[in-house]
C-alpha cells in the first residue's frame, strides 16, 4: 500500500497557495506561472481555509459573467476543502477524489500544509504500482524469483 508520504517523498512537497484577499487574476496569473490547476488558500495562521481550482473560476466566474481582478479569491473558492493526512494510502486519495468530486487534496499535518495531491499524482502512482505488481508476477512465474 503506497502512502501519501511516499508520494509526497518522490513527488516533492511543493505547494502554490494565495491569500483568500488577493483577486482572481492574481490566482489566475500564479497558476499559468506555475502550470497548476488549483492553489491553496492560507489564512493568516497559515492554516488552508479553501481550494481555489480552474474549475472554479470557469464555474464561479465567466459563467456569471464577473471580472476576474475585481472578484476575490475567497469569494469563489471552495471553502473547508477535504483534505488528506500522510499517513493515508493513495487508495484514500482516489475514494476522496472521487466521493468528494474534487481533483486536488491538500495533504495536511498538524494544521499545516505539508503538500498538494492531485488526481493525476494518484493515477500515476497507481499505474506505476500496477506495473510493478506484473513485472514481480512475470519474474516469479519465470522462476527469477
Amino acid at each position: 500500500m503506497i502512502t501519501v508520504r511516499q508520494l509526497l517523498a518522490r513527488k516533492g512537497h511543493i505547494v502554490h497557495t494565495i491569500r483568500p484577499d488577493a483577486s482572481v487574476l492574481e490566482a489566475l496569473q500564479l497558476m499559468a506561472q506555475y502550470d497548476v490547476g488549483a492553489l491553496v488558500v492560507l489564512g493568516e495562521g497559515g492554516e488552508v481555509v479553501g481550494l481555489l481550482s480552474e474549475r472554479d473560476y470557469a464555474r464561479k466566474v465567466i459563467l456569471r459573467g464577473k471580472q476576474s481582478s475585481e472578484t476575490r479569491v475567497d469569494e469563489i473558492m471552495e471553502e473547508k476543502p477535504v483534505t488528506i493526512r500522510s499517513v493515508q494510502s493513495i487508495d484514500d486519495c482516489m475514494l476522496l477524489m472521487t466521493e468528494r468530486r474534487t481533483r486536488h487534496l491538500p495533504v495536511v499535518e498538524n494544521g499545516q500544509i505539508a503538500g498538494v495531491i492531485s488526481i493525476g499524482d494518484v493515477v500515476k502512482e497507481m499505474l506505476a504500482d500496477r506495473d510493478d505488481t506484473i513485472e514481480e508476477l512475470a519474474q516469479y512465474i519465470q522462476g527469477n524469483r
